[in-house]
């Protein structure tokens, strides 16, 4: 039996997969996603107008903290977050609360609720994939998945210190993408969390890890290269050395110049760009790693944008998360060691326009959002929350799109910060058909999504329609409609429908054989057998109830 069809007529399109920039076109949805335009017209049967509206696909957050061990210390941590910040939403209401590291039902509603329909983990400890899965299948609405951690567990390390076969570095990568249930391979301070272990408060680049006589250089070699090899849609996702440090910039263009060519994303780049200059030995990198992005296509970035208030900052970096204890507020924090595979490190944190180092933060990632010339190869983040909660993103929008309130706003933080930065001089505005690359159809592109991040025939049916109006933050804060996998779940900015999203992995081909050396390793140094550590296809689709999206490698 054919589906029912919506028409969705009148609203300016804006689809970059397809370049419509600002069309007025009908869509067709039904339970089948986007359709063509049925020949038969007694199948359609609603007809909305939506003259003065501005349409897009469902939004995509490519880096998210929404699930696993991080979060749930984050939550924990901070249960004054969650007394001030308790709402209801939903068809069926249940309670939920937090602002800064919100309950997995809040999550999921809030990004709906702004017109989002797909946000991404990107930072899930292979050991901790089953609790992961298990607060992501409990976020509705939204479609999920996760990044794999490795480049800090000692299997790999071992490996790479004993000189072994590339082939097999690629197997093992495989192999932690089907066990761990991921949809691409995260490294976060490349042997530095590690090293921590081993009483290293640092690491750069070329600077060996004190266990097991490797660098950090090598460590992301590896895996760009095995990750290249298998054909994955994702590059490898950089988390780098030294993050938040004076002159890291230094660090990320030699990381950039040491991919040679090799595809990779660099994460929340806005804390990989400081200088040294000036009398508070602190300056803006910005306008050197825009530079380098701009003459290496290889590269992708994501900003990890600030914004001032309170937050709570959650990594896997335990290096650099315990140096940043020390300015904790409120004063608590949590480090600590996972399976000696990996660290975790929340420390609660307020940014402070009053702030020189905040105040200049903030305008970092302003100047690198305006100056990377390729916005396919930018995306819109706040590394949520350790930038900022994402519910800001609407008005990171309107700073995007509107200089003269980006220039307020500049007017407004510490002038000293202000005079350090070249952020007033920009005069770009981005479009909606920009704000479409950077937030649908890049982050789709870049993760092998093909049929979410745009409205052409065959997509899921991901649509989110704005009221236009030209005050962006308002415009973007509350969607008029947005519908998922075909269905209406929001209706003049209210939740109508709830649905389970589905969950995205990779599935790239791998020698079986490794499984015995794995075997072996695990019984010798693990907590769990091989065989409990993986999550099964079963766990996804059966008892987290959600959809099982397999992707394949381009290989």
């Amino acid at each position: 039996m054919q589906a029912k069809i919506t028409e969705l007529r009148g609203a300016r399109i804006y689809d970059p997969t397809h370049g419509i920039d600002g069309e007025v076109r009908s869509v067709f949805v039904s339970g089948d996603g986007i359709v063509a335009s049925p020949r038969d017209p007694g199948t359609i049967k609603e007809l909305l107008d939506l003259s003065g509206c501005v349409m897009m696909a469902g939004g995509i957050d490519i880096h998210t903290h929404i699930g696993g061990g991080k979060v749930n210390i984050g939550r924990m941590l901070l249960p004054e977050d969650h007394l001030a910040e308790r709402s209801t939403r939903g068809e069926y209401p249940r309670l939920g609360s937090g602002r800064y590291s919100p309950s997995t039902l809040l999550a999921g509603y809030r990004y709906a609720e702004m017109g989002y329909t797909a946000c991404f983990e990107p930072a899930m400890l292979p050991a901790n994939a089953r609790q992961a899965h298990m607060e992501m299948a409990d976020t509705p609405i939204v479609d999920k998945g996760a990044y794999a951690l490795l480049g800090n567990d000692d299997f790999l390390l071992r490996q790479l210190a004993g000189g072994a076969d590339p082939k097999l570095i690629q197997d093992y990568i495989a192999w932690t993408l089907h066990a761990s249930q991921a949809l691409a391979i995260k490294v976060v301070n490349p042997g530095g969390i590690n090293a921590f272990k081993f009483n290293q408060r640092r690491l750069d680049l070329d600077e060996r890890n004190a266990a097991y006589g490797i660098t950090p250089r090598q460590i992301l070699l590896a895996l760009a290269e095995g990750i290249h090899a298998l054909g994955l849609p994702h590059p490898l996702h950089i988390h780098g050395c030294n993050l938040g440090v004076a002159g890291n910039v230094n660090t990320t263009l030699a990381t950039i110049e040491a991919l040679a060519g090799l595809p990779a994303h660099l994460t929340h780049v806005q804390f990989h760009s400081y200088g040294t200059e000036g009398d508070r030995k602190f300056s803006s990198g910005a306008q050197r790693i825009a530079e380098a992005v701009n003459a290496n296509a290889n590269i992708s970035i994501d900003i990890g944008q600030i914004m001032f208030g309170q937050t709570v900052t959650e990594s896997g970096d335990s290096m650099r998360q315990y140096a940043g204890s020390a300015f904790a507020y409120p004063k608590k924090s949590v480090i600590m060691d996972i399976e000696c595979d990996a660290g975790c490190g929340v420390v609660p944190f307020k940014y402070k326009d009053s702030s020189f180092v905040n105040a200049l933060q903030w305008a970092i990632g302003l100047e690198l959002f305006l100056s990377v010339t390729d916005p396919w190869r930018v995306f819109l983040t706040t590394d949520h929350p350790n930038g900022a909660p994402f519910t800001s993103y609407p008005h990171l929008i309107r700073l995007l799109m509107d200089r003269s309130f980006r220039r307020d706003m500049l007017a407004t933080i510490l002038p000293e910060a202000a005079a350090a930065s070249v952020l007033g001089s920009l005069e770009r505005e981005y479009s909606l058909y920009e704000i479409a690359i950077i937030t649908r159809a890049a982050p789709a592109r870049s993760l092998g999504l093909s049929t979410l991040g745009h409205l052409g025939i065959g997509a899921r049916g991901d649509i989110t329609v704005y009221t236009d109006h030209p005050d962006r933050e308002r415009m973007f804060k509350a969607p008029r409609l947005v519908y998922k996998a075909g269905e209406q779940i929001i209706r003049e900015g209210k939740i109508v429908a709830t649905p389970r999203g589905a969950t995205h992995v990779v599935r790239p081909e791998f020698d079986s054989s490794i499984e015995r050396l794995l075997d072996t390793y695990f019984d010798q140094y693990m907590s769990v057998r091989r065989a409990n550590f993986m999550v099964s296809d079963h766990e996804i689709e059966e008892f987290g109830q959600s959809p099982l999206i397999r992707h394949t490698a381009r290989r």
